[in-house]
């Protein structure tokens, strides 16, 4: 069986490319697809594998600017050809569900969530662009929305990372999903000694306006608490700016320092609404609570009085009131570790083997009964004429 997985772009590390790391890993023989690539910012796993580029990458700067072509990225999709493939998995967050699959080949998504800044963020994301894209936006999302719900036609069978993501699916789709959570690498994790726990909380993550760090910055301005904020992103110059002597900015960080600081934070922060959110679990299974939003995935990760606090307005004011209430829980660290556990990178490809077998094993049934039915079938009678007296 020929194997194609497709990607949307692959120019960092982040939730989606760990995905794709385990169904490589699954797949080791699959051959990659995707918009555009950048080896140099890709783990080896991917690094290492035969990548094919759609004619994105060769566009002036696309390792870049990638995002400003998107308006091609439908057109480019279906200049792929995946026709020798018996089984296409496609990795959608931007467009890579809509290439064009063979007949007799299954297509499953594995959907990180419909893409959000033509969806459910639209306006969050367009009210954040100056004032040309601003006037531009809404003319482009209208055309990608109706080749995103159209392209879902092409798709067999459709896998959520999340419920808030399934209810996604079902509303703007129509279309049913399987839940598998994402991967996390737990056993890279592991807790201290209560004694090593230091005196500041922590926020990790790119710093984008969808994930609002402002919001902690404000909290912990009026709280007076220590705040340590590791991530780049476009609001990194932002955010250093919006510190006080009590927030320290440390951009980017490598894994060790990234370790570290989950393992001894007091806990974790994390004020945006995502659609799963791996950050909340690699604090977890350094034994950390989590204060999180809400709504999302941090309802379906943090388990509100027992791994972390939950917290409902997105407002300096109830944010503030939550680490306050952390402060004031007594969290049992084996059991946070316990709870992060259960999204592990091996339940994450027990699940995906499942499910891809039950779906191949459907297929098979319907072909065998579409053939049954047409072998039982009375031969057509041959055309007759008959005249009229």
């Amino acid at each position: 069986m020929r194997v194609a997985l497709v990607h949307y772009w692959l120019v960092g590390m982040r939730g989606g490319e760990k995905v794709l790391e385990a169904l490589c890993e699954l797949f080791p023989k699959a051959d990659l697809f995707t918009h555009v690539v950048d080896p140099e910012k890709l783990s080896p796993q991917l690094r290492d594998r035969t990548i094919k580029t759609t004619f994105v990458a060769r566009l002036p700067r696309a390792r870049t600017m990638y995002k400003s072509y998107l308006p091609l990225m439908p057109l480019a999709l279906e200049q792929l050809d995946l026709q020798s493939y018996d089984l296409v998995i496609s990795s959608e967050s931007g467009p890579a569900k809509g290439i064009i699959p063979s007949p007799h080949a299954l297509h499953i998504c594995y959907c990180h969530s419909p893409m959000r800044y033509i969806w459910n963020m639209y306006h969050e994301y367009r009210g954040s662009t100056g004032s040309l894209k601003r006037f531009g936006m809404p003319w482009l999302a209208h055309y990608l929305r109706i080749w995103d719900e159209s392209s879902a036609s092409r798709v067999d069978n459709f896998i959520a990372n999340s419920r808030c993501v399934a209810d996604r699916i079902e509303k703007y789709y129509r279309r049913e999903s399987q839940i598998i959570h994402p991967p996390v690498d737990v056993d890279e994790f592991e807790p201290v000694e209560q004694k090593a726990i230091g005196d500041y909380y922590l926020m990790v993550g790119e710093l984008v306006r969808y994930k609002r760090p402002e919001l902690a910055i404000g909290a912990f301005k009026k709280l007076r608490r220590r705040l340590l904020v590791i991530g780049g992103g476009e609001m990194l110059s932002e955010i250093t700016a919006m510190a006080d002597s009590n927030v320290t900015v440390l951009g980017p960080q490598p894994f060790e320092v990234l370790k570290y600081h989950y393992a001894r934070a007091r806990g974790l922060v994390f004020p945006g609404e995502e659609d799963f959110g791996i950050v909340p679990v690699e604090a977890m299974a350094s034994g950390r609570p989590v204060i999180a939003y809400g709504r999302g995935g941090g309802i379906e990760t943090v388990v509100d009085g027992v791994t972390g606090i939950h917290f409902y307005e997105q407002t300096v004011e109830a944010l503030a009131e939550a680490v306050e209430e952390c402060e004031r829980t007594v969290f049992n660290s084996s059991t946070i570790v316990s709870h992060a556990r259960r999204f592990s990178k091996q339940r994450f490809k027990s699940e995906m083997s499942a499910a891809i077998e039950a779906a191949l094993a459907a297929r098979v049934m319907q072909s065998s009964i579409s053939k049954s039915r047409s072998a039982n079938m009375p031969p057509y009678p041959e055309n007759r004429i008959e005249s009229v007296a």
